[in-house]
């Protein structure tokens, strides 16, 4: 097979088509089959586990509307039991399948001020009177609850947990 030289001066539009026709082959109308024990399904029904992709799926195929009908209704026991098993086997391999040391992953996580906050407080000790929310900041030997007023200048004073747990000013 060869191909055109691409920097030759003519165009692939200049020149004549090898074959041309003028009779138009008629087609025949497209036309969907009945269903048959031996064609595709035509209807699905699907039944998920929970709301997350690793949730197990339950897909049921009939061909007809109809079908799918008849087919719960006559098997109504057999799905229940099927989908309570189901349910069961989708626990235990969630169980089997979760992260090392416990959990289910991390905590849930907020997005403030164009971050990702992992811990928080909304409200620091009973008689704290910041209104901008305080967030809470552990490490190894100190935590502190810090004002998440935008502006530094803004921001109230920090408070710092005491021996007995409890969070106040210094």
């Amino acid at each position: 097979m060869s191909y055109p030289d691409p920097f030759d001066e003519r165009s692939p539009w200049d020149e004549p088509t090898e074959t041309t026709t003028t009779a138009t082959a008629t087609e025949a109308p497209v036309t969907t089959p009945a269903a048959t024990a031996d064609a595709p399904e035509n209807v699905t029904l699907s039944f998920k586990g929970g709301s997350g992709y690793d949730a197990s799926l339950l897909v049921l195929r009939a061909g007809s509307v109809s079908e799918m009908n008849e087919l719960l209704e006559k098997e109504a026991g057999p799905l229940k039991s099927l989908l309570e098993r189901a349910a069961k086997v989708q626990s235990f391999n969630t169980g089997l399948n979760a992260p090392a040391g416990g959990g289910g992953g991390s905590a849930p996580k907020k997005f403030e001020n164009g971050r990702v906050v992992n811990k928080s407080t909304d409200a620091g000790p009973a008689d704290d009177d910041c209104q901008h929310g305080r967030k809470l900041v552990e490490k190894a030997n100190w935590a502190a609850l810090f004002c998440q007023a935008r502006e530094k200048s803004d921001q109230c004073d920090p408070l710092w947990r005491q021996k007995d747990g409890s969070y106040k000013a210094k």
